[in-house]
């Protein structure tokens, strides 16, 4: 299924769910299957980090809190270490601290829930986890003409194989903030206003704002910039929103 259709029709699309408390994983495969998903359950970090490494999906569930492996390493292991580096994953955390949820997303981690959670929220976010084009997909499929590697003021970013690199340095990104910086990046001088970058980087999911756009940019330039607070690659243009330096 190519990436417009399974946009429009995720039937059958295949989702790694890591849980280890039986009960909340049988119920979320039970929720998948009525949404017409495929779920593949598991219930430790060393299992799905197996999987991950020999089989696609199309979205990963992991929980935060796991037996062996936590949901942190199994998520920059994924991102880094298998063919799924730009699956969506949707992590699931027990604790409401702030903490939490930045250390969920700052492993790569594209959306978070916290338990308990509603079954209608879940679905919605897996859907539209789901409607978002992966990369990888993009380029197979030769959809994304411009989709070619960028070197610029030091940093390199390759788009097909979702690497990128500061002086030589690896930089280890979250999928919206590896989209962010492509999108950026391969447009030096542009100005994206904030609605546009949302549209871009987060197409159809409405579980995000405008002011989801600056703390992507704020987490971004602490990965890339040597000076976070006085930026020289990701530029902010007051009023409007955000550029990437001219070359």
């Amino acid at each position: 299924m190519d990436s417009e259709s399974r946009s429009a029709d995720a039937s059958g699309a295949r989702v790694l769910v890591v849980e280890d408390e039986p009960h909340i994983r049988d119920l979320i495969a039970l929720h998948l299957k009525l949404e017409g998903l495929t779920p593949v359950a598991v219930g430790d970090g060393n299992e799905a980090l197996r999987l991950a490494r020999g089989e696609p999906f199309d979205l990963v569930v992991l929980d935060l809190m796991l037996p062996g492996l936590d949901g942190v390493t199994v998520c920059r292991a994924i991102r880094r270490e298998t063919m799924n580096g730009d699956v969506p994953v949707l992590m699931l955390t027990a604790r409401r601290e702030e903490s939490d949820k930045v250390l969920g997303l700052e492993s790569g981690a594209d959306d978070y829930l916290t338990k308990p959670f509603g079954v209608r929220e879940f679905v919605a976010r897996v859907r539209a986890l789901l409607r978002r084009p992966r990369p990888s997909r993009l380029v197979t499929t030769g959809t994304a003409s411009d989709a070619r590697p960028i070197a610029v003021r030091g940093l390199t970013v390759d788009p097909a194989r979702r690497h990128a690199r500061i002086n030589g340095r690896e930089i280890d990104l979250t999928s919206h903030e590896f989209d962010l910086l492509y999108l950026l990046a391969s447009h030096p001088g542009i100005v994206f206003s904030r609605e546009a970058l949302l549209q871009r980087v987060w197409g159809n999911d409405t579980f995000v704002t405008e002011r989801s756009v600056d703390t992507l940019i704020k987490r971004l330039r602490r990965k890339i910039e040597d000076e976070a607070t006085d930026p020289t690659m990701i530029l902010t243009v007051w009023g409007t929103g955000y550029k990437f330096a001219d070359n």
